[in-house]
């Protein structure tokens, strides 16, 4: 498991990245293999990771290509499948990891990726050209995503 945490200010005001990096410190227990974080004027992403599958650099996240970035907890046991479908419309991978898989099925279908994912699992992406935030989770709330809305402040996590 790992965890997950972000912001997203809503009034236009810079993330606190500081604070979303403490929240992710929080879980650190989730993943303690390697943390990371990312932050693009109004949103933050903080990563505590437990390596799974690719247990390389290459799925270190928060994880951008062009214009997304990703924070993933979970596991998408149909992946590799995924990943063949997507190699055959162009999309190349660095990693051989399913955190990838999720973001480029994320730039390539949208919000219709989720009707693909046979698994567990529960992420952010930002579209940093759109600013926009999008999260999801698996339909049964296998992995944990809460948010909150204090003023204009959204922040989400895997743990309250």
């Amino acid at each position: 498991m790992c965890g997950i945490a972000g912001l997203l200010e809503r009034d236009g005001a810079p993330a606190d990245a500081a604070l979303a990096v403490r929240m992710a410190a929080a879980m650190a227990h989730r993943g303690p293999d390697d943390s990371g974080a990312f932050a693009d004027g109004s949103v933050a992403f903080a990563h505590q990771r437990l390596a799974v599958i690719d247990v390389t650099t290459g799925s270190h996240q928060p994880m951008t290509d062009g214009d997304f970035t990703i924070v993933y907890n979970g596991e998408v046991y149909n992946f590799r499948e995924i990943a063949a479908e997507l190699r055959s419309l162009g999309h190349e991978f660095r990693s051989t990891g399913d955190t990838e898989v999720v973001l480029h099925a994320f730039k390539q279908w949208g919000a219709d990726c989720l009707k693909r994912f046979d698994g567990m699992f529960a992420f952010a992406v930002w579209n940093s050209r759109e600013r926009t935030l999008f999260l999801a989770r698996d339909r049964f709330g296998i992995k944990p995503l809460y948010y909150a809305q204090p003023g204009p402040r959204f922040a989400f996590a895997s743990e309250i």
